[in-house]
């Protein structure tokens, strides 16, 4: 099946304004929040010497409540209206930060930011299935490279902005003040949705189950390479930091650096797919983007600065490029109307796989170089690939929106 699937709408629909404006908007705010939410969140553990451990156990407790939540939020996307849900996602994210921000002052650093990693991570999976859930909606007719490869642009361009921010926010300043000027923009991104309008999906076909023919061999293998390409993502999030203080004896600043060049290389990585989506099909991308992932993972084990920030840069290349190819396929194979719980079960499948990885990383601790353990999960995706091209010349079935 194509990926330039287009989902077309009635005529009567021409006349309402376009929400794409407020969504991309939304969009942009709410990344800066939710990747600045976690840079800080990671520095602050490392910087008061909780280390690899201790922030391997903070992505943990994100993990395990993402794990319970993503069908949860699956689910409520599908049966309530998506743009509501958002925003009270979204409040509620701006309520979690401020709450953190205060109780920093008083409470002992690592016990606040697991308890805040709980309560955000739930929320955080609400508003992230029901915003990715909606746009097919926001496409209104444009084709789905296009309208995600928009959105991820707009997103990852957000977490440069949380990046550049990280750095001057973080260094040599409380702990509280990072956590209190991000909720302001996850207060502008519910503002931006509440104005919005968007036709909710209709009450008698969101409650469909999802039937096990739109589950064939290709959508199982999608679901496996999403999961791999986001544990990789989080290993990143897990080791990153522990990898600047550790390894390349570096300052909040230079973190800063490294995360800035993952998102430029994912700004990059987000438009990419119309340049090559008709090269090769769907399925070889997919192991191409797994391979080149894997050797630039290993190669950081051997080399340093400046050479490292151009691997993290190549890391959110690849990381993008793959996550909208993903996204784009399996907005094109699924109903829309069941969006919400299939984007429910594949963040599940990849988030036991993270919690794997992050068990790993919290028994080894700071026993183990950061950049083992990427060289380490090189080797993985490798293996995976040769498991992954087992019947791959079959041909795939195709699906329906």
């Amino acid at each position: 099946m194509s990926n330039l699937v287009r989902i077309r709408r009635g005529k009567g629909r021409a006349a309402r304004s376009n929400p794409c404006f407020g969504f991309l908007a939304s969009t942009l705010s709410a990344a800066v929040a939710r990747n600045g939410y976690y840079i800080a969140s990671a520095w602050i553990l490392v910087e008061r010497g909780y280390g690899t451990a201790g922030v391997a156990m903070f992505l943990a407790i994100v993990s395990v409540v993402e794990l319970i939540a993503s069908p949860l939020a699956g689910a409520a996307a599908d049966r309530f209206d998506r743009r509501r849900l958002n925003v009270a996602a979204d409040l509620s994210r701006f309520v979690v930060m401020l709450a953190t921000a205060c109780a920093l002052l008083y409470v002992d650093v690592f016990l606040i930011i697991c308890l805040s990693a709980a309560l955000f991570s739930f929320c955080d999976r609400v508003a992230l299935t029901s915003s990715q859930s909606m746009i097919p909606m926001i496409a209104d007719g444009r084709d789905l490279v296009a309208s995600n490869s928009a959105v991820f642009f707009v997103m990852q361009f957000g977490n440069l902005g949380a990046a550049l921010l990280a750095g001057p926010l973080l260094h040599e300043r409380s702990p509280a003040l990072p956590f209190t000027v991000l909720a302001a923009f996850f207060l502008f991104s519910a503002g931006c949705l509440a104005l919005m309008r968007l036709e909710p999906v209709s009450r008698d076909v969101r409650i469909a189950k999802i039937s096990a023919a739109q589950f064939d061999l290709s959508l199982r293998r999608l679901i496996v390479v999403y999961a791999l390409l986001y544990t990789g993502a989080v290993l990143v999030s897990v080791m990153g930091s522990s990898f600047v203080y550790q390894e390349q004896k570096g300052t909040a600043v230079d973190f800063g650096y490294l995360e800035a060049a993952w998102s430029a290389g994912s700004l990059i990585g987000a438009v990419s797919l119309f340049r090559i989506e008709r090269a090769m099909s769907t399925h070889a991308r997919h192991l191409m983007l797994l391979g080149l992932t894997a050797l630039v993972l290993m190669a950081l084990a051997y080399l340093r600065t400046p050479w490292t920030v151009i691997l993290f840069a190549a890391l959110g290349f690849l990381y993008n490029l793959g996550r909208v190819s993903v996204e784009v396929t399996l907005q094109s194979r699924v109903s829309v109307y069941l969006l919400g719980r299939a984007k429910g079960i594949m963040h599940s499948v990849a988030v036991v796989l993270g919690l794997l990885v992050f068990g790993i990383a919290a028994a080894v601790g700071d026993r183990a170089f950061p950049s083992t353990i990427f060289f380490s999960f090189g080797v993985v995706l490798l293996i995976s690939i040769s498991c992954l091209s087992v019947g791959a010349g079959q041909p795939e079935e195709k699906g329906e929106s």
